[in-house]
């Protein structure tokens, strides 16, 4: 028999219908046994006794089970309101306890579910406030340049100055664009990084191929000191995108003249890469804030950039199990060290 599709008051009837039919059954065996009139009115002045504390018991029950379901119902509707949250049962044993017990790991759920949501809403309010404010800059400026075109009639040379002014703007918004699909790829595991066997070395050169133009038009040496045969797990193409943000950060801020040393320490259980240059250095104060996505110092705006690569180098390398430190100070120049597991 299938209990769950009978109702509470279903089985109550069912069990007083049995103990009725049961006992009534037994004084008339003992009547049929004993021939005594006696045993028959003590066997139902039994059935009475116990039809009585039955009553009471049922009684008893279906207000415990009223109140509990008031309260179950009262704790869901703050739990779903998130105005409060169940009230822990002392004692374990019960069968009201485990069910407040299970709501209680279901509200910390919720409660955690519902700080994740107000993170991500942040998050992406953040930024899409960052995201107006590095788009303004170039759109006013594209903007005014044009506007200037139509209203007037300039020269050649002035006109070639005016293009070569859109050209820049558009190339820094191409540069946001592609800077922010890489970040929401990684971020969302549109893209995953596959981590294989490959020697350090590759990937070094492949970061370094993107900042040899402008470390030359700056005569800035740039020195690569690693180990030939040293191999670790890790995903070639994006380590290089991050190391290739540390560099074109150091050519950015280091001037005309200057150096740029790459060098490799094997640890025990780390590839330590140490990216060192000669430029302007960062205060200790801002050392923290540097790799917070769209940050940039207030000096350097005149330079080309968004302030995104940092943010992009620590999310990739953080992916990867591994780490990026700072070691800094200003007019002495920076060392980040990205700290690679070997497995």
């Amino acid at each position: 028999m299938n209990l769950g599709k009978f109702s509470v008051k279903r089985i109550f009837l069912l069990a007083y219908g049995g103990m009725a039919v049961s006992m009534l059954a037994i004084c008339m065996v003992l009547l049929w046994i004993t021939g005594q009139m006696w045993m028959l009115i003590g066997s139902m002045m039994l059935m009475l006794c116990a039809f009585a504390w039955m009553f009471l018991l049922t009684v008893a029950f279906g207000k415990r089970l009223s109140v509990f379901t008031r309260e179950l119902c009262q704790t869901m509707d703050q739990m779903i309101s998130g105005s409060g949250e169940p009230v822990r049962a002392a004692d374990s044993e019960t069968l009201f306890a485990r069910i407040s017990y299970r709501l209680s790991r279901l509200y910390d759920i919720m409660q955690e579910n519902r700080r994740e949501a107000s993170e991500e809403r942040q998050e992406l309010q953040m930024l899409v406030s960052d995201v107006s404010h590095q788009v303004k800059t170039p759109v006013s400026n594209l903007k005014m340049v044009t506007d200037t075109l139509l209203s007037k009639s300039v020269t050649e040379e002035e006109q070639r100055e005016f293009l070569k002014g859109i050209r820049n703007q558009t190339d820094k918004l191409e540069f946001l664009f592609q800077a922010l699909v890489k970040t929401s790829r990684l971020e969302t595991g549109a893209i995953r990084l596959e981590k294989k066997d490959a020697l350090l070395i590759d990937t070094l050169a492949m970061a370094c191929g993107g900042i040899v133009y402008a470390a030359e038009k700056k005569e800035i040496c740039v020195t690569v000191d690693c180990p030939d045969d040293l191999c670790l797990s890790h995903d070639s193409k994006w380590t290089a995108e991050a190391v290739f943000n540390l560099l074109d950060n150091a050519v950015k801020y280091t001037p005309v003249g200057g150096k740029i040393v790459v060098t490799v320490e094997q640890w025990e259980m780390y590839a330590k890469v140490n990216v060192a240059d000669t430029g302007k250095g960062i205060s200790e104060s801002n050392q923290a804030a540097i790799f917070r996505r769209f940050y940039r110092e207030d000096g350097v705006h005149n330079k080309a950039g968004v302030g995104i690569g940092l943010y992009l180098a620590r999310k990739i390398i953080t992916m990867q199990g591994g780490y990026i430190k700072l070691s800094s100070e200003v007019g002495k120049g920076s060392v980040f060290s990205i700290f690679l597991p070997i497995r």
